[in-house]
Protein backbone atom coordinates (compact mmCIF):
# COMPACT_ATOMS: atom_id res chain seq x y z
CA UNK A 1 0.00 0.00 0.00
CA UNK A 2 1.30 3.45 -0.82
CA UNK A 3 0.80 6.75 0.98
CA UNK A 4 1.44 10.25 -0.41
CA UNK A 5 0.55 13.76 0.85
CA UNK A 6 0.66 17.12 -0.95
CA UNK A 7 -0.46 20.62 -0.04
CA UNK A 8 -3.34 22.15 -1.97
CA UNK A 9 -0.94 24.70 -3.42
CA UNK A 10 2.66 23.84 -4.14
CA UNK A 11 5.05 26.66 -4.99
CA UNK A 12 8.38 26.45 -6.78
CA UNK A 13 10.22 26.59 -3.46
CA UNK A 14 8.02 24.01 -1.74
CA UNK A 15 9.27 20.56 -0.91
CA UNK A 16 7.17 17.44 -0.74
CA UNK A 17 7.63 14.29 1.26
CA UNK A 18 6.41 11.05 -0.28
CA UNK A 19 6.01 7.94 1.85
CA UNK A 20 4.99 4.44 0.82
CA UNK A 21 3.57 1.95 3.32
CA UNK A 22 3.78 -1.81 2.68
CA UNK A 23 1.39 -3.18 5.33
CA UNK A 24 -1.64 -4.73 3.58
CA UNK A 25 -3.71 -5.04 6.77
CA UNK A 26 -4.24 -1.30 7.26
CA UNK A 27 -7.81 -0.19 7.85
CA UNK A 28 -9.59 3.11 7.34
CA UNK A 29 -9.29 3.75 11.08
CA UNK A 30 -5.50 3.76 10.74
CA UNK A 31 -5.61 6.39 8.02
CA UNK A 32 -8.02 8.44 10.10
CA UNK A 33 -5.48 8.38 12.94
CA UNK A 34 -2.78 9.46 10.49
CA UNK A 35 -4.91 12.35 9.20
CA UNK A 36 -5.58 13.55 12.73
CA UNK A 37 -1.89 13.39 13.60
CA UNK A 38 -0.90 15.39 10.52
CA UNK A 39 -3.62 17.96 11.21
CA UNK A 40 -2.52 18.25 14.85
CA UNK A 41 1.03 18.98 13.69
CA UNK A 42 -0.24 21.65 11.29
CA UNK A 43 1.05 19.98 8.13
CA UNK A 44 -0.41 20.71 4.70
CA UNK A 45 -1.09 17.38 3.10
CA UNK A 46 -3.19 15.50 0.59
CA UNK A 47 -4.09 11.84 0.94
CA UNK A 48 -5.99 9.52 -1.37
CA UNK A 49 -6.53 6.04 0.03
CA UNK A 50 -3.02 4.94 1.02
CA UNK A 51 -1.14 7.60 -1.00
CA UNK A 52 -0.15 10.88 0.62
CA UNK A 53 2.16 13.84 0.16
CA UNK A 54 3.14 16.39 2.80
CA UNK A 55 4.09 19.93 1.75
CA UNK A 56 6.82 21.75 3.69
CA UNK A 57 8.85 24.92 3.09
CA UNK A 58 12.39 23.56 2.76
CA UNK A 59 14.34 20.39 2.07
CA UNK A 60 15.66 20.41 5.63
CA UNK A 61 12.10 20.51 6.97
CA UNK A 62 11.15 17.72 4.58
CA UNK A 63 13.88 15.43 5.90
CA UNK A 64 12.86 16.19 9.49
CA UNK A 65 9.14 15.62 8.88
CA UNK A 66 9.76 12.46 6.89
CA UNK A 67 11.81 11.00 9.72
CA UNK A 68 9.21 11.99 12.30
CA UNK A 69 6.22 10.62 10.36
CA UNK A 70 8.11 7.40 9.59
CA UNK A 71 8.64 6.88 13.33
CA UNK A 72 4.95 7.64 14.00
CA UNK A 73 3.81 5.14 11.37
CA UNK A 74 6.11 2.46 12.74
CA UNK A 75 5.63 2.92 16.46
CA UNK A 76 2.03 4.08 16.75
CA UNK A 77 0.34 2.48 13.72
CA UNK A 78 2.69 -0.51 13.25
CA UNK A 79 3.22 0.29 9.56
CA UNK A 80 6.45 -0.24 7.65
CA UNK A 81 7.52 2.53 5.27
CA UNK A 82 9.13 1.53 1.97
CA UNK A 83 12.24 3.72 1.93
CA UNK A 84 12.95 3.01 -1.76
CA UNK A 85 9.65 4.64 -2.82
CA UNK A 86 9.64 7.37 -0.18
CA UNK A 87 11.53 10.59 -0.83
CA UNK A 88 11.90 14.31 -0.19
CA UNK A 89 11.92 16.49 -3.31
CA UNK A 90 10.83 19.85 -4.71
CA UNK A 91 7.18 20.16 -5.65
CA UNK A 92 8.12 20.93 -9.25
CA UNK A 93 8.52 17.57 -10.90
CA UNK A 94 6.42 15.73 -8.34
CA UNK A 95 4.11 13.01 -9.70
CA UNK A 96 1.03 12.13 -7.67
CA UNK A 97 -1.98 10.00 -8.67
CA UNK A 98 -1.30 10.45 -12.39
CA UNK A 99 -0.66 14.21 -12.18
CA UNK A 100 2.59 16.08 -12.62
CA UNK A 101 3.26 19.36 -10.82
CA UNK A 102 5.17 22.44 -11.98
CA UNK A 103 5.00 25.20 -9.40
CA UNK A 104 1.30 25.90 -8.80
CA UNK A 105 0.30 24.37 -12.14
CA UNK A 106 -0.46 20.70 -12.71
CA UNK A 107 -1.76 18.37 -15.37
CA UNK A 108 -1.65 14.70 -16.28
CA UNK A 109 1.69 12.94 -16.56
CA UNK A 110 2.98 12.00 -20.03
CA UNK A 111 2.44 8.33 -19.20
CA UNK A 112 -1.21 8.95 -18.29
CA UNK A 113 -1.79 10.91 -21.49
CA UNK A 114 -0.12 8.26 -23.67
CA UNK A 115 -2.32 5.60 -22.08
CA UNK A 116 -5.36 7.78 -22.86
CA UNK A 117 -4.33 8.07 -26.49
CA UNK A 118 -3.55 4.35 -26.79
CA UNK A 119 -7.02 3.48 -25.51
CA UNK A 120 -8.65 5.89 -27.97
CA UNK A 121 -6.62 4.29 -30.75
CA UNK A 122 -7.70 0.82 -29.66
CA UNK A 123 -11.36 1.88 -29.61
CA UNK A 124 -11.03 3.23 -33.16
CA UNK A 125 -9.22 0.32 -34.79
CA UNK A 126 -10.53 -0.06 -38.32
CA UNK A 127 -10.00 -3.82 -38.16
CA UNK A 128 -12.43 -4.18 -35.26
CA UNK A 129 -15.74 -4.07 -37.10
CA UNK A 130 -18.67 -2.94 -34.99
CA UNK A 131 -21.64 -0.61 -35.48
CA UNK A 132 -20.55 3.01 -35.40
CA UNK A 133 -23.06 3.91 -32.70
CA UNK A 134 -21.56 1.24 -30.43
CA UNK A 135 -18.06 2.54 -31.12
CA UNK A 136 -19.14 6.11 -30.37
CA UNK A 137 -20.85 5.03 -27.14
CA UNK A 138 -17.67 3.38 -25.86
CA UNK A 139 -15.57 6.39 -26.85
CA UNK A 140 -17.92 8.83 -25.13
CA UNK A 141 -17.97 6.82 -21.91
CA UNK A 142 -14.19 6.63 -21.80
CA UNK A 143 -13.61 10.28 -22.73
CA UNK A 144 -16.07 11.59 -20.14
CA UNK A 145 -14.56 9.42 -17.44
CA UNK A 146 -11.02 10.49 -18.28
CA UNK A 147 -11.87 14.19 -18.41
CA UNK A 148 -13.83 14.02 -15.15
CA UNK A 149 -10.61 12.87 -13.46
CA UNK A 150 -7.73 14.45 -15.38
CA UNK A 151 -9.60 17.45 -16.76
CA UNK A 152 -9.07 19.50 -13.60
CA UNK A 153 -5.50 20.13 -14.74
CA UNK A 154 -4.18 22.10 -17.69
CA UNK A 155 -3.79 20.71 -21.20
CA UNK A 156 -6.15 22.67 -23.48
CA UNK A 157 -3.83 22.70 -26.51
CA UNK A 158 -3.23 18.96 -26.31
CA UNK A 159 -6.98 18.34 -26.20
CA UNK A 160 -7.50 20.45 -29.34
CA UNK A 161 -4.89 18.38 -31.22
CA UNK A 162 -6.34 15.15 -29.87
CA UNK A 163 -9.80 16.13 -31.10
CA UNK A 164 -8.42 16.59 -34.65
CA UNK A 165 -6.66 13.23 -34.48
CA UNK A 166 -9.72 11.40 -33.12
CA UNK A 167 -12.05 12.83 -35.79
CA UNK A 168 -9.64 11.67 -38.46
CA UNK A 169 -9.70 8.17 -37.01
CA UNK A 170 -13.52 8.21 -37.08
CA UNK A 171 -13.40 9.19 -40.77
CA UNK A 172 -10.98 6.32 -41.36
CA UNK A 173 -13.36 3.86 -39.66
CA UNK A 174 -16.32 5.10 -41.69
CA UNK A 175 -14.31 4.82 -44.90
CA UNK A 176 -13.45 1.21 -44.09
CA UNK A 177 -17.05 0.48 -43.08
CA UNK A 178 -18.43 1.76 -46.40
CA UNK A 179 -16.07 -0.69 -48.10
CA UNK A 180 -17.16 -0.53 -51.77
CA UNK A 181 -16.45 2.38 -54.09
CA UNK A 182 -20.09 2.80 -55.10
CA UNK A 183 -21.13 2.92 -51.44
CA UNK A 184 -18.46 5.49 -50.66
CA UNK A 185 -19.59 7.71 -53.54
CA UNK A 186 -23.24 7.37 -52.56
CA UNK A 187 -22.60 8.21 -48.88
CA UNK A 188 -20.35 11.16 -49.68
CA UNK A 189 -22.93 12.59 -52.06
CA UNK A 190 -25.56 12.30 -49.32
CA UNK A 191 -23.27 14.28 -47.02
CA UNK A 192 -22.73 17.07 -49.55
CA UNK A 193 -19.48 16.15 -51.31
CA UNK A 194 -19.42 16.95 -55.04
CA UNK A 195 -19.50 14.06 -57.50
CA UNK A 196 -16.03 14.43 -59.09
CA UNK A 197 -13.95 14.52 -55.86
CA UNK A 198 -16.18 11.78 -54.39
CA UNK A 199 -15.46 9.44 -57.32
CA UNK A 200 -11.77 10.31 -57.34
CA UNK A 201 -11.24 9.48 -53.66
CA UNK A 202 -13.51 6.40 -53.78
CA UNK A 203 -11.43 4.92 -56.62
CA UNK A 204 -8.09 5.69 -54.92
CA UNK A 205 -5.88 2.81 -53.79
CA UNK A 206 -4.24 4.86 -51.03
CA UNK A 207 -4.52 3.77 -47.40
CA UNK A 208 -7.61 4.37 -45.29
CA UNK A 209 -5.63 6.66 -43.01
CA UNK A 210 -4.30 8.68 -45.95
CA UNK A 211 -7.76 9.08 -47.49
CA UNK A 212 -9.27 10.15 -44.18
CA UNK A 213 -7.57 13.51 -44.71
CA UNK A 214 -8.81 14.53 -48.15
CA UNK A 215 -11.09 17.32 -49.37
CA UNK A 216 -13.83 14.82 -50.25
CA UNK A 217 -13.93 13.10 -46.87
CA UNK A 218 -13.73 16.40 -44.98
CA UNK A 219 -16.48 18.14 -46.96
CA UNK A 220 -18.70 15.11 -46.41
CA UNK A 221 -17.77 13.91 -42.93
CA UNK A 222 -17.50 17.37 -41.41
CA UNK A 223 -16.65 18.08 -37.78
CA UNK A 224 -20.28 19.08 -37.20
CA UNK A 225 -21.53 15.82 -38.68
CA UNK A 226 -19.18 13.75 -36.52
CA UNK A 227 -20.18 15.51 -33.30
CA UNK A 228 -23.87 16.26 -33.93
CA UNK A 229 -24.99 13.34 -36.10
CA UNK A 230 -22.71 10.53 -34.97
CA UNK A 231 -22.72 11.94 -31.43
CA UNK A 232 -19.00 11.91 -30.62
CA UNK A 233 -18.22 14.17 -27.66
CA UNK A 234 -15.49 16.76 -28.10
CA UNK A 235 -12.59 16.35 -25.67
CA UNK A 236 -11.92 20.08 -25.91
CA UNK A 237 -15.52 21.01 -25.12
CA UNK A 238 -15.63 18.60 -22.20
CA UNK A 239 -12.56 20.33 -20.74
CA UNK A 240 -14.06 23.80 -21.30
CA UNK A 241 -17.34 22.83 -19.58
CA UNK A 242 -15.36 21.58 -16.59
CA UNK A 243 -13.31 24.78 -16.25
CA UNK A 244 -15.89 27.34 -17.40
CA UNK A 245 -19.35 26.01 -16.51
CA UNK A 246 -22.24 28.02 -17.94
Amino acid sequence: MSLENSGSRLGDDSFSEKLVCTDSSVRILVFDDLDKELEKRGHRFTRYADDFVISVKSERAGVRVMSSITRFLGRKLKLKVNQKKSSTKKATGLKFLGFGFRGKDFKWTPDAFEKFKRTLKRLTRRSAFQPMDERIRKLNEYIRGWINYYGIGKGYNEYVRLDHWLRRRIRMCMWKQWRYARVKVRELLKLGTKLTPAIRVAMSSKSYWRLSKTLATHTGMTNKWIHNTLGLVSIREQWIRLHYPA
